[in-house]
């Protein structure tokens, strides 16, 4: 490959980085705190109540129920961000009741009324890297302040 080849393929490879970047920026909304810290508070109430699963449902009714509201409010708040939808479909995931996430952990804490110690801790793990990844997803959008700074 000559010269000329090679420094036009790395022109070309450097505006597709550059337009992808671009393009990432468009679809993707901003950084919110907000959304963040609601996201990351969410997380631990929700394993602190998937971790009253072994005792019985109805005891923890009240919990489960703060729970669900909370997590709908915050499930408002996503849906109505602008270039949210890759959040949203993560927040979809942990609340399908007929899932394996969150939301379905409580349909089947429900339903069976007190669940295996051992479950519970297995599936705090995916429902804690459920979490996880909305919360590192918005913690690495692009900050206000990145772009005023640019």
């Amino acid at each position: 490959m000559n010269k000329y080849n090679l420094s036009h393929s790395v022109r070309n490879l450097t505006m597709l980085v550059v337009l992808l970047s671009l393009a990432a920026c468009a679809t993707i909304s901003s950084f919110d705190q907000y959304a963040y810290t609601r996201t990351t508070s969410l997380k631990v109430d929700a394993l602190n109540t998937m971790s009253l699963a072994t005792e019985d449902y109805t005891t923890n009714e009240k919990t489960v129920q703060d729970l669900q509201t909370n997590l709908q409010k915050v499930y408002e708040y996503e849906k109505n961000r602008p270039k949210n939808e890759i959040t949203l479909k993560m927040w979809d995931k942990i609340l399908d009741a007929n899932g394996h996430l969150l939301c379905g952990f409580i349909k089947r804490w429900q339903t069976e009324k007190k669940l295996n110690a051992v479950f519970v801790q297995e599936e705090k793990k995916l429902v804690g890297e459920a979490f996880d990844q909305i919360a590192g997803l918005e913690s690495h959008k692009i900050k206000p302040s990145d772009i005023k700074n640019n």
